[in-house]
């Protein structure tokens, strides 16, 4: 399946049925009134968050979206029959945005989070009165009748912000679909060349006993927030994550000019990511000797201004280091839940 993780589409809600002009007819009834019903209410556009999706590729092949237009109302008081609604399905992690702007500059209409989430993006037009809902005692016979409502015509951007707890960032070739690939059950691309990865990869891995999602990004280069590459617009994917995992390649020469491209592009983007807890690994290090190793530690210590223990080593390849990698983010997992436990107000601290 194809990943895509901004569409643009267009939705009308319906409109509603007209209400109908209609007199009792009848024998034996001299004076009927009026009996004309109501119109139909017209169909809704509804978003719904459904497990098992995480991409918009369906949206894609189809950019224009009609909710059902209402059955006019017709005599004998007949109300005429609700437009059907239209729901669309889109997977956790979904934003819905005003499409009257660009995607970067619009505005957040909903953000769907959870599964079974739904809200409406577009109402249906109600239906008309009859004119049976105009009777009245200085107008026994009105003749006339309310048109249905218009529907609401909207163009909305989608945008895809995939939830997990973690994130893999780092330069390409940096070794993070290795790592995700020898620590979870996901089968990410890994080639010899740059931008292996061109789209987000999801993986569930294990430490303890306990689970956590952790998303591979594709790689950033120097220039990204300008378009360089492909961009920095996958960094959005990270905005919802808890931790960083910043790996860099041990085998290259300059480990800090490394980790300071990185740097840089994350503090471009914003978005709160320059201030997310980061984990540093030092990859591919079973390439490398012991001298080399502890050079490279205290030089990426120097660029992050911190310990020379804080900088994790590892090689993804064989798997050396992954499992305290993996302890190391769900530390940080599990202070970030529990500061959130603390701030949130207790059900009984106060009574109205």
């Amino acid at each position: 399946m194809k990943f895509l993780d901004q569409a643009k589409i267009f939705v009308r809600s319906g409109s509603g049925g007209a209400g109908a002009v209609s007199f009792r007819r009848e024998k034996f009834v001299e004076f009927g009134g009026p009996d004309g019903g109501d119109g139909g209410k017209g169909g809704d556009v509804i978003a719904e968050c459904v497990d098992g999706l995480n991409t918009l590729i369906d949206y894609r092949y189809q950019q224009h979206f009609k909710a059902g237009t209402g059955v006019h109302g017709s005599g004998r008081n007949r109300t005429g029959a609700g437009g059907a609604d239209i729901v669309l399905r889109v997977p956790v992690g979904t934003q819905i945005l005003d499409g009257e702007a660009e995607a970067d500059e619009a505005e957040v209409l909903f953000d769907l989070t959870a599964v079974g989430q739904r809200v409406t993006i577009a109402r249906g037009g109600n239906g008309g009165f009859g004119n049976a809902h105009f009777k009245g005692p200085t107008n026994q016979a009105p003749r006339y009748a309310n048109p249905g409502q218009e529907g609401t015509e909207l163009w909305l951007w989608l945008r895809l912000k995939l939830i997990a707890d973690a994130g893999l960032i780092g330069l390409p070739n940096a070794g993070k679909s290795t790592f995700l690939a020898a620590t979870s059950a996901a089968k990410p691309k890994i080639a010899d060349y740059p931008f292996t990865t061109l789209a987000p990869q999801l993986g569930v891995v294990a430490v303890d006993g306990r689970e956590f999602v952790l998303a591979d990004l594709p790689g950033l280069i120097e220039g990204a927030h300008a378009g360089v590459g492909l961009g920095d617009r996958f960094l959005g994917h990270a905005e919802r994550t808890s931790v960083l995992l910043h790996l860099i390649d041990g085998t290259q020469d300059d480990v800090q000019a490394a980790y300071r491209t990185i740097r840089r592009e994350v503090r471009a983007y914003g978005h709160g990511l320059e201030t997310k807890p980061e984990v540093i690994g030092l990859n591919k290090c079973d390439a490398l000797s012991e001298e080399e190793i502890a050079d490279k530690r205290a030089a990426l210590a120097r660029s992050a201004r911190r310990k020379r223990s804080d900088i994790m080593v590892l090689a993804g390849a064989t798997r050396q280091g992954t499992e305290a990698v993996l302890r190391r983010l769900r530390e940080f997992l599990d202070d970030g839940r529990a500061a959130a436990a603390a701030e949130a107000v207790p059900a009984d601290a106060w009574r109205p």
